[in-house]
């Protein structure tokens, strides 16, 4: 292994020439990344990386040749198809590669897409589970996804689809009426647009709602609100994507559970948050 930091003793896989290890490298925070991952970093040859990856993460590969192959919404972007096709043309040239993508790669992560084509074509692939923004994010604003007097399901949404508009496959009806939270990738952009689908299929005008950016990193941000104003706060607010959308009533535990507020000596709003019924204030 490369650099001052050693693998605790195991029996670790070895990234061989020729392989793509496709790698969730977490929400931001590097402290999230699995060891599993770390150790793809410290062997890999070829690091091709998304837009949301820290840059603290890559210096764990000084080793390795950094390619950036991002996708942000609105901007100019790489092609997908150019990416795998890259994917394979490294590994085909004998390079140890590593895939490393913000999150989960098979959450809303296009892991699936690049896995199956790189498999197609002969390519062996290890696949590195990371921590899901949806959940890691969520859980450093003080939100759990789950909490047994809240929720006993939760949904997991995209906000847009392949084209960049909302996705029009989404039943918002059956959402609405299934899930009593839901968690809403990529969502921003569109914010209004599922805000006014939700609030037309019966969801609450005062439903609690947080939107959380930057998640787990210094910059992260957090907007607690409703969903009948979500859309109006956040234009009016100055945070910007990556984003997280949680609608539901979770939300509320963020008065007892912002541990990072408490770290930083900021008392708990609200020790029994469930049992009250005001809206919840922006933050």
């Amino acid at each position: 292994m490369n650099g001052s930091t050693r693998l605790p003793a195991g029996n670790w896989p070895t990234l061989l020439p020729g392989w793509v290890w496709l790698c969730g490298a977490g929400p931001g925070d590097p402290g999230l990344l699995t060891l599993h991952a770390y150790s793809g970093l410290q062997q890999a040859d070829t690091v091709v990386h998304d837009a949301l990856v820290e840059p603290a993460i890559l210096e764990w590969a000084p080793q390795a040749r950094h390619v950036y192959a991002g996708k942000r919404g609105g901007k100019p972007s790489p092609k997908q198809r150019d990416i795998t096709l890259l994917l394979i043309e490294l590994a085909r040239s004998g390079n140890r590669v590593l895939r490393l993508k913000g999150g989960d790669p098979f959450v809303f992560g296009r892991g699936g897409e690049e896995a199956q084509t790189l498999i197609s074509n002969g390519i062996p692939v290890r696949i590195i589970p990371g921590i899901s923004a949806g959940i890691g994010g969520l859980a450093y604003a003080g939100i759990p996804v789950t909490h047994r007097d809240v929720n006993q399901s939760v949904t997991f949404v995209t906000g847009h689809d392949q084209t960049g508009k909302t996705p029009s496959s989404l039943d918002w009806q059956a959402i609405a009426n299934g899930s009593e939270v839901i968690v809403i990738y990529m969502g921003m952009l569109h914010a209004r647009r599922i805000c006014n689908a939700l609030l037309d299929a019966g969801r609450p005008y005062d439903e609690p709602c947080a939107v959380v950016t930057s998640a787990t990193t210094s910059r992260q941000m957090v907007l607690e609100t409703a969903l009948g104003v979500m859309a109006d706060d956040i234009e009016s607010s100055e945070i910007s994507p990556p984003a997280i959308l949680c609608v539901g009533r979770n939300v509320l535990m963020r008065q007892v559970l912002d541990w990072q507020g408490m770290l930083s000596g900021t008392p708990p709003r609200n020790l029994d948050p469930l049992d009250q019924t005001r809206s919840p204030e922006a933050s």
